[in-house]
Parts: C-alpha cells; structure tokens; sequence
C-alpha cells in the first residue's frame, strides 16, 4: 500500500468544469515533481463540489471524467499517483460527522476563507425569494465544509497539504480539530502541515486577480490552437499604450504575466519588455509571441488528452483503482479512530 519512508500527500479539485492554464501554474505543475518523493492522494472532490451546485449534480458528474482527463494529460501518473473520487469514500462523511462535534458554529463563521467565498458566490444572509436567487442564505453544507475538507486530509492520514496562501486559514482549522480529537480522544489521527506554493496565482485573461471558470477568463488545458490564440488576443495589457510609438507599462500587463511564466527564453522577454516600456512594441506582436509560446505548452498535452479520451473505460478504472487503494487507508484510519472513540463495533 502506502510506502512508509514517504510521506503522504493530499490535494484535489471540484469537478465543476475542466482544469485550466491558473491550475496548472498553481498546483498541478507542483503535483507532478511531488508524486515523485510522496504517496500521492488526489481527490476529485464531487461531494464538496455539490455544496453549491446541489440543483445541478450532472454539472459535476459529467466533469468528473474531464477533470481526470487532464490530471493523466498534464503527467500525473496512475502509479505514482492515486485519483480518488470523494463520494465513493464513505469513510469521510462519518469521520466530518465525528469532527463536527468539536468545532463551534463562531469558529467557522471566522474564517476567512470560507467568508470570502461565500462572498464570492453571492451567498447573503437573507432567505432566497426564489429557488434560482444565488442570493439566499449559505448552504449547511457549504459553510461546514471546511470540517468535511478536514476529514478528506486526514483520513488519508496526510502529512502536507499543498496549498495557497488564500487557503492557509483551512489548514488552520484542520490542525485545530485534530489537536482537539487527539487530546480528547488519544494520539489518533495525523496534523498535517500545510505545503505553501511558491508560485503565483496566474491571473485571468481579463486582468482579473485569479483565473475562474465562473468570471469565463480562463484558458483551457483542453482548448484549441484556434480557441487559445482568440483569448490571447483579449488578454489585457496597458490601457494607455494606444499606438506602437507609445511607451508601454510591463506592471500589471497579463501578456508579461504569461510570457515570464510559460516562455522559456528569459532573455528576450526581458529585452521585450525593456522595447515596450521605451516604445515601439505592439500588443499584437506581443500577443503573437505568447499564442505560440502557450501552443507549444498546450499541444503535447492536448494530444494525449485526445488519446485517453478513446478510451474512456481505461480512465474509469484509473479512478475505480485510485479509489480502491483510498478506500483501503480511510477504512484503517477509522478502525483506529473508532478503537480510540470507544465506539461499539458489533
């Protein structure tokens, strides 16, 4: 099973739609290096993904197949690397409810994290009007998840969770519930650590501070050629640099952004940079560059997507078999955890 000189990883993604360039940059690129030197645990998390998608669960059925899709496209390899789809780990939803009991409605109205995305989300605090109002109160589910997210860490009894720094409040709450099973209850369940990304979240298209299936400024591990080289074009640079003459700001320019992070040849973005600042630099010559530089990155992985996909049974058994050995650490974890909860076990 798990290799004991390693230690373990988990990580995951909702399964709401396919994975996109702002994934790659800021977890799956670090996915791959870590499957390496880690027992690997990635969750397509379909029962979180129905905190708020509770009216559409095709929406997240249909995509759990285009999540695993990409994660085998980009390089996580089913050996190294065990995709486990959340619903299938029963394990998770009796370890929350345990949780549930040591944590405090005050504790998780303060976090940050899950009060920025219910401000995200448009979540308030009156009564929907209507069943579609995205206004209405927080969901149960939604606002608890951070309980169920530190169940899914420990029942695989993860020793790091990668992580952004948006998400540390998370970790903190899971290491506050397991200190307090493990003092109430005895030496039980792992604290995990958070793993801190190095990299920087990948801006939208638009500009916008994070790239989001939901703001449509995203570009797709899965799209075209044709479909990159049109949302290049609409990528935001510098407001002010109408003509080619014009000097041109490289702060804030998302086509920079891209080229510092996806082109290899350092040395003439930096030169490029010092041309568009002095003047007599395009955005669409710039623009050019950064489609061709990103086809580069995006073909190999969409030609192997394309192959996986024609044979989608094989992709289904990856998960079947992920989940299987997932399946096999949760039931150890909570037969130790119901010896240490004196519970009856006829």
């Amino acid at each position: 099973m798990l290799k004991k000189e390693k230690k373990t990883i988990l990580t995951g993604d909702r399964p709401t739609g396919p994975l996109h360039l702002g994934h790659y940059v800021g977890s799956l690129k670090n996915r791959i290096k870590l499957q390496d030197t880690h027992n690997m645990f990635v969750l397509i998390a379909d029962v979180q993904a129905l905190t708020d998608n509770a009216q559409n669960p095709k929406k997240i059925k249909d995509n759990i197949l285009e999540v695993a899709l990409d994660y085998l496209a980009v390089g996580l390899d089913p050996k190294k690397t065990s995709i486990v789809l959340q619903s299938q780990i029963t394990e998770i939803a009796e370890l929350t409810i345990y949780y549930l009991n040591l944590v405090t409605l005050a504790r998780l109205k303060r976090n940050p994290t899950v009060k920025e995305e219910m401000k995200q989300k448009g979540y308030g605090a009156n009564p929907a009007k209507s069943r579609g109002d995205r206004g209405a109160s927080v969901p149960a589910g939604f606002f608890m998840y951070p309980v169920s997210q530190a169940a899914d860490i420990t029942v695989f009894g993860a020793h790091l969770v990668p992580v952004g720094e948006d998400q540390l409040p998370m970790i903190e709450q899971t290491r506050e519930i397991v200190k307090k099973f493990n003092k109430i209850y005895g030496n039980t369940v792992v604290e995990p650590k958070a793993l801190l990304s190095e990299t920087p979240r990948l801006s939208g298209i638009d500009g916008k501070f994070k790239m989001s299936k939901s703001l449509n400024n995203a570009i797709y591990l899965k799209d075209t050629a044709r479909e990159v080289e049109e949302k290049v074009m609409k990528m935001y640079t510098d407001p002010n640099h109408l003509r080619v003459q014009d000097p041109g700001t490289v702060e804030g320019n998302v086509v920079f952004e891209y080229l510092d992070i996806f082109d290899s040849n350092k040395k003439e973005v930096a030169e490029l940079k010092k041309q568009y600042k002095k003047g007599g630099l395009g955005d669409v010559e710039l623009k050019k560059r950064l489609a061709g530089v990103l086809e580069e990155f995006l073909a190999p992985i969409r030609s192997r997507r394309r192959e996986l996909e024609k044979d989608k049974e094989q992709v289904l058994k990856i998960i079947k078999q992920g989940t299987g050995k997932g399946r096999s650490v949760a039931a150890e974890t909570m037969k130790n955890v119901r010896e240490s909860m004196e519970l009856l076990t006829p």
